[in-house]
């Protein structure tokens, strides 16, 4: 949804590490996005349901709910089962790429990241969807 005031689409950054959510949110602010960052799952779904966002930045690795079940609980909620989700995680392991992908994950990103291309997946992602 795009930001009624700027005109930016919104994207939550969703990791249980606080520095790299404010470095992300950081980064894609200055990409022109309206970023905000959530400390974990229950964080992230709460603030969805109050706020919607355009995207989500989705850390697999953090404590209950994990990336995983925070993406399957988004999936199941009418009002988040079409949100665009990119996983982010330090464990590049092919299974969980796929269970990600099977969950409904759009697309996958490794840490440490690099900013350009992440900038440039969200554009892409949000202009599939758009």
């Amino acid at each position: 949804m795009d930001d009624p005031v700027q005109g930016r689409k919104r994207v939550l950054v969703v990791d249980d590490e606080p520095e790299i959510g404010r470095i992300l949110a950081t980064i894609l602010h200055a990409a022109g996005f309206d970023a905000a960052a959530a400390n974990g799952g229950r964080a992230a779904l709460a603030r969805l349901a109050e706020a919607p966002a355009d995207l989500v930045i989705l850390d697999v690795v953090m404590p209950e709910p994990d990336g995983f079940e925070t993406l399957r609980r988004l999936r199941e909620a009418p009002a988040t089962a079409r949100l665009p989700v990119i996983m982010l995680t330090a464990n590049t392991d092919d299974a969980d790429r796929a269970r990600a992908s099977e969950l409904g994950a759009d697309d996958f990103i490794a840490k440490p990241f690099e900013p350009a291309d992440t900038v440039a997946r969200i554009r892409a992602l949000l202009t599939r969807v758009a």
